[in-house]
């Protein structure tokens, strides 16, 4: 069983990094010889990243469904993500190359991504009564207390006063 951390705790992670959105939808379930493979694909992908520990890569989480599924990647910056996804040598470039084929031949499925940037003291979390989840597996965790207690603090945009 997962392990709950009890009380509120905030992540921090020192200096800039890139948030990463990908995911794919099944638009057409009983096509499964057409989307399965893409499906399978990244699970191959994030254990060949977490095989290298200079790939940049820092923490995902996954949020799969039906139909709709996400992974939600953490990486030391944009120019890391940017060199895995060209490498020729990963599993990513070929995969890359199959998956829009598929695509272009069918209406089963859709991928899609989302980069953020971002910059180290512009953000912040709050995780209450939930095991290490999102930033907090990629940063150090930290009791909400005092400044970390609100969001406007945890961002450091404002006074003693808010606590």
């Amino acid at each position: 069983m997962t392990e709950i951390n009890d009380g509120r705790v905030a992540a921090e992670l020192e200096g800039d990094f890139v948030v990463f959105r990908i995911g794919m939808r099944v638009h057409r379930l009983w096509k499964v010889r057409k989307w399965f493979p893409i499906f399978r694909g990244m699970p191959k992908m994030l254990d060949e990243l977490e095989s290298d520990p200079d790939s940049g890569l820092l923490a995902y989480d996954s949020n799969l469904g039906i139909r709709k599924h996400e992974f939600v990647q953490y990486w030391q910056s944009f120019e890391k993500l940017r060199e895995y996804a060209l490498d020729s040598d990963s599993r990513h470039a070929p995969a890359m190359k199959w998956t829009n084929q598929i695509i272009e031949e069918s209406d089963a499925v859709g991928i899609w991504h989302e980069t953020y940037l971002v910059h180290g003291d512009e953000y912040e979390t709050i995780y209450h009564n939930m095991p290490v989840t999102g930033l907090g597996k990629a940063g150090t965790l930290h009791p909400a207390t005092g400044l970390r207690k609100t969001a406007t603090g945890r961002l450091e945009q404002t006074g003693k006063n808010d606590v």
